[in-house]
């Protein structure tokens, strides 16, 4: 799989009573991730959400390997896994500066019309989008 790697330092507040990475501040790196992809391939959400598109998460997932803890940096590593046309899975592993694998997750979304949540096919809507999708899936 094609990977874009992105980072961030782990900041205090990030962090729970354990001194450990609360879990729900994963979600928000692996929304770091997804854009830093998307722009890698040379789109920008603002762009398509200019445009009354929107791309909800339908089903989102993470397994908790290593606690990643206040001064260390997250490595957000994100790669396309599926792509239809219509339904895309981001596939995200998060490790720390030693290389330690602490993450891994998926999240699912789909492009609906703003004004009634109804899908679209990204082909259709974003062609430019669909062919770098399609790309980039296929690198494995």
């Amino acid at each position: 799989m094609n990977f874009v790697e992105t980072s961030v330092d782990v900041r205090y507040a990030e962090t729970d009573q354990m001194g450990v990475v609360y879990h729900a501040n994963y979600l928000i790196w692996f929304e770091i991730g997804r854009t830093k992809l998307i722009e890698h391939l040379g789109f920008k959400y603002a762009d398509m959400e200019a445009q009354g598109i929107l791309s909800p998460v339908t089903d989102i997932q993470a397994s908790y390997k290593k606690p990643l803890t206040y001064g260390q940096q997250a490595i957000i590593m994100t790669a396309i896994k599926e792509y239809s046309g219509i339904k895309v899975v981001y596939l995200y592993e998060i490790y720390n500066e030693d290389q330690v694998l602490c993450v891994t997750g998926e999240s699912t979304h789909v492009c609906v019309k703003k004004d009634n949540f109804r899908p679209i096919s990204i082909k259709k809507y974003f062609p430019e989008w669909h062919e770098a999708y399609l790309k980039a899936i296929m690198i494995d």
